[in-house]
């Protein structure tokens, strides 16, 4: 008997949805506050820890995000942790994208010019008030941008969590084709909704560009009308 889309599958889907959103926001939260603390290991003026930073940044980013989960979801049981797919994808996700929120925001923080520290210092002010007081709210409004339209990958990315058995949109997706086999279809809407998730997110980068190089061209004039 063939069984054709009704409201339950959709209502499946939407479903899949909600849970991408919430993996997704497990993953930017905890790859934020990861990422952070590598950015500022990566600027540290201990040398050692930039190194030990520097070669976790690079094996992360150099291990495929698949291989990555099947070694905490496959790899952790061995070892006697027992993790869920939930878990699984969560911890993954984060470890993903801090290695790489890390490297943007180091980025930015670098790219704060050399002479705002130097102004910082002969106000007397400790490093760790220079970088909170003066660097970071400049390389804030840099790192606004890229970490917004980095988050558009990692909504996408959610979708490798099906290989762990985390039910989000793409597994849900699998799962109703398994059952009414309409690919075309169940695979249009599930790229349709993967849509309606990304294209806001995609817009909202480009209207913080577009305001950061508006900002940046509003300065340029001020400070060539103070140096006249």
């Amino acid at each position: 008997m063939n069984i054709s889309l009704n409201m339950a599958h959709i209502w499946f889907l939407l479903q899949g949805t909600f849970w991408t959103a919430i993996l997704s926001l497990m993953a930017f939260g905890g790859g934020g506050l990861v990422g952070f603390l590598l950015a500022l290991g990566r600027i540290s003026p201990v040398r050692a820890l930039r190194w030990l930073v520097s070669a976790w940044v690079q094996l992360v980013q150099g291990t495929p995000l698949l291989i990555i989960m099947f070694m905490i979801y496959f790899g952790l049981p061995q070892l006697g942790l027992s993790v869920s797919p939930m878990i699984a994808a969560g911890v993954s996700l984060t470890l993903y994208s801090s290695a790489y929120l890390g490297e943007i925001w180091r980025g930015c923080i670098q790219s704060v010019p050399r002479a705002q520290w130097e102004a910082a210092e002969c106000l007397a002010l400790s490093r760790t008030q220079r970088l909170f007081k003066v660097i970071l709210p400049q390389a804030i409004r840099l790192a606004t941008p890229p970490t917004v339209g980095f988050s558009v990958q990692i909504i996408k990315n959610t979708s490798l969590a099906s290989v762990v058995g985390f039910v989000e949109l793409a597994r849900a997706g699998q799962l109703i084709n398994n059952s009414i086999f309409e690919p075309f279809i169940i695979y249009l809407l599930v790229a349709c909704l993967y849509f309606c998730l990304c294209f806001p997110v995609s817009m909202w980068s480009r209207r913080l560009e577009r305001s950061a190089s508006e900002r940046k061209n509003r300065r340029q004039p001020a400070a060539i009308a103070r140096t006249a």
